[in-house]
């Protein structure tokens, strides 16, 4: 797996300031997609245990409040392995800090469902450490400047923990993030 960037002080993908992976790699290619560049499954560096590290060692200040997953595509199948075990470190290590992830693909449709193509022997483990999804493909036509944390009205703020407990999408209300 290859990587766009790691930001150190993310204020724009989730709440407070976070470390965010743009991982490389993405078959959605929305149009007017802000990060193109990471379609591309071989743009940037190489994701290895030295990433991994660096991620950890970003993470550790207290006024680092978490984690958050962008793209590329961070479900595309090829990604799930090394995206797992990372989160299965970022978990160990901060279980107090919230982890977020964007994805095209949606909970219900994709994420969960047997029969999607996206899913491999990952994906239920790699759900299980996410806090909040923010998904569905971004669309242009519904960009919305005001919506906190997503780009397009279509795009959910979804509560994976209570999702998976309730067995039913349940939805983040934006104006109660902090």
């Amino acid at each position: 797996m290859n990587y766009g960037t790691i930001k150190k002080c993310d204020v724009a993908n989730g709440p407070g300031v976070r470390v965010s992976l743009f991982v490389s790699g993405c078959t959605h290619h929305c149009k007017g997609c802000f990060n193109p560049e990471t379609w591309d499954f071989s743009y940037g560096k190489e994701f290895s245990d030295e990433t991994v590290d660096e991620i950890l060692r970003l993470m550790t200040p207290d006024y680092i409040k978490g984690f958050s997953l962008l793209g590329g595509e961070p479900f595309e199948p090829q990604n799930q392995p090394e995206i797992t075990k990372l989160l299965q470190k970022v978990r160990l290590y901060f279980p107090q800090k919230t982890v977020w992830c964007y994805s095209g693909y949606t909970i219900d449709k994709d994420i969960l469902n047997p029969d999607s193509r996206i899913r491999t022997e990952y994906t239920d483990e790699m759900i299980g450490y996410i806090d909040v999804l923010v998904d569905g493909e971004f669309v242009e036509e519904k960009k919305n400047l005001n919506l906190k944390f997503r780009g397009s009205e279509n795009q959910r703020l979804i509560d994976v923990k209570e999702t998976l407990k309730e067995k039913k999408i349940v939805l983040l209300d934006e104006n109660n993030i902090i």
